[in-house]
């Protein structure tokens, strides 16, 4: 049994390796042989690239997946749209290909997220649409410490529209036709929530923007704060927004945890900090990319041409286990006592027990 890979690092690339194996059952079995030693990469790298799997369809993908995965993670609070191919296998956005996505750790403003992604090509772009991966462990030491420290002791909250018109409505990003369910769901993930004009809602969440790694013990800079700050918007598309929805209205926008603006310096601060932690490779189809969801963060670019990247998420961890420097609050920081979050039940954490 082999309790090493030679994962070939460079600068400006993921981690990588061959997957072994002449077919997909060999494939699997080696995957299934080496988890230690994938495990033992994700926590050095973060993230790990494996190249030439005989992966052609959603049933193979699933069944690598299966071979490395304790357990399968929900997509909870949705955020972005998504198909469902079957056997909890999601293509990884539908969003239009000019659009290119920021870095982000998947569900960060969740009491629980997926510990693993695992992305697969079925079919490559003509051009561009890689999934960058950033080492968010190295963002957090690009980031000045003033700031990283506010943020540490502060935290960050996510304020967000749920409508039709203007993002994915209620329904969609809750899955229920029901407002008491939906308010059950924020009362029980420290959410607060309030109904806007006719059905419109509107929620405001504080999360801490730093987290520890629950088997490495490493702080990462874990959070949404760039990701939907109105700064990151493209200036002409923030200003349209603004005047047609007004700041209070945006889908998506974000604060220090007392409510306090993001300024746009700070939002370029740490947007140059991911830049300077971020590494690519070029999909080819049979490729599959492995993300420890703590350790990195992952991203689109924009692309040409048809592409299908399927993604499958797992080993959900809690918050609660990963030392959060504030607890989890419903609201703002200074509009609402800090309450202390429901004990959530610890998830196994891929390849440890």
């Amino acid at each position: 049994m082999n309790t090493t890979i030679a994962w070939e690092v460079r600068d400006d690339r993921p981690a990588a390796a061959d997957a072994q194996g002449t077919d997909l059952g060999e494939t699997c079995a080696w995957l299934r042989e080496n988890r230690d030693a994938i495990r033992a990469g994700l926590d050095e790298h973060g993230a790990l690239y494996l190249r030439r799997l005989p992966v052609k369809d959603v049933e193979d993908f699933a069944e690598v997946r299966d071979a490395l995965i304790s357990e399968l993670a929900g997509y909870v609070e949705k955020a972005t749209p998504r198909s469902h191919f079957g056997k909890d296998v999601y293509s990884s956005t539908d969003l239009p290909p000019s659009q290119t996505i920021r870095p982000h750790n998947e569900n960060s403003y969740a009491l629980s997220f997926p510990g693993l992604l695992m992305f697969g090509c079925l079919i490559a772009p003509d051009t561009g649409g890689a999934t960058p991966v950033t080492d968010v462990r190295k963002v957090l030491g690009n980031i000045p410490q003033p700031l990283a420290d506010r943020f540490r002791a502060h935290g960050w909250s996510l304020v967000r529209n749920y409508g039709d018109h203007i993002s994915l409505g209620w329904r969609t990003a809750f899955g229920t036709e029901d407002r008491d369910e939906v308010a059950a769901y924020c009362a029980d993930n420290r959410i607060s929530h309030e109904w806007v004009g006719d059905d419109q809602l509107r929620t405001v969440q504080r999360r801490s923007a730093t987290i520890r790694h629950p088997g490495t013990g490493e702080e990462a800079w874990f959070n949404h704060t760039v990701f939907w700050n109105e700064w990151a918007l493209d200036p002409e598309i923030r200003e349209v927004f603004l005047e047609d929805l007004g700041r209070d209205n945006l889908p998506f926008n974000t604060a220090y945890g007392d409510g306090e603006p993001i300024s746009r310096q700070d939002v370029e601060t740490i947007d140059e900090a991911y830049r300077k932690a971020t590494v690519r490779e070029t999909w080819r189809p049979g490729d599959v990319l492995i993300v420890d969801n703590i350790l990195a963060a992952h991203a689109r670019e924009s692309f040409k041409g048809p592409r299908k990247i399927v993604v499958t998420m797992g080993d959900p961890v809690a918050l609660d286990v990963c030392d959060p420097t504030v607890p989890p609050q419903a609201g703002f920081a200074r509009a609402a006592a800090v309450e202390t979050a429901k004990p959530a039940k610890t998830r196994r954490w891929f390849g440890r027990s």
